[in-house]
C-alpha cells in the first residue's frame, strides 16, 4: 500500500469497456463466445455482458478512430477446453489451441472482430 492511498485499496475489477466499430459483429462475437448479455445489442450504442462478478462492455465508436495492440482482457473459465470447444462450433476461430502455460494457467487465446485480445484461462491444479 502506498502512501498516496492512505488505507484505500483496490478491491476488483468493475468493468472493461472495448470500443467496436461494428457493434452488430461484435454482438454476434460475443453471444457466440456464451457472455450474458444484460443491456444493449446490436443496434446500440452501448453494450454490457455480465463476466462473472464484473462486466464486458463495448462502446461503439466511430470509422475514423483507431487504436492499436492494448492489451489483452484474461477471463477465468469453469472448462478452457469446453469453452474453447463450443468457440469452434459457433464458427469462431481461437488463435491457437488450448495450452498449459509455465506460469500455472491452461489458457487460449481469441481475438474480436475489432482486433481486442481475449485469453480464457483457468488456473492449473497442483496436484
Amino acid at each position: 500500500m502506498t502512501e498516496q492511498t492512505q488505507g484505500a485499496v483496490v478491491e476488483a475489477l468493475s468493468a472493461v469497456t472495448l470500443g467496436t466499430h461494428d457493434m452488430a459483429a461484435a454482438v454476434v462475437f460475443y453471444d457466440a463466445l456464451g457472455f450474458e448479455m444484460i443491456y444493449g445489442g446490436g443496434t446500440a450504442e452501448f453494450t454490457s455482458y455480465r463476466a462473472g462478478g464484473s462486466y464486458l462492455n463495448l462502446i461503439a465508436m466511430p470509422a475514423e478512430t483507431q487504436w492499436t495492440w492494448w492489451g489483452r482482457s484474461i477471463f477465468y473459465v469453469s472448462d478452457v477446453d469446453a469453452f474453447h470447444a463450443n468457440a469452434l462450433r459457433q464458427g469462431l476461430v481461437p488463435d491457437a489451441d488450448p495450452a498449459d502455460a509455465p506460469w500455472g494457467e491452461r489458457y487460449f487465446h481469441i481475438t474480436d472482430p475489432d482486433g481486442h485480445e481475449l485469453s480464457f484461462a483457468r488456473p492449473l491444479s497442483k496436484a
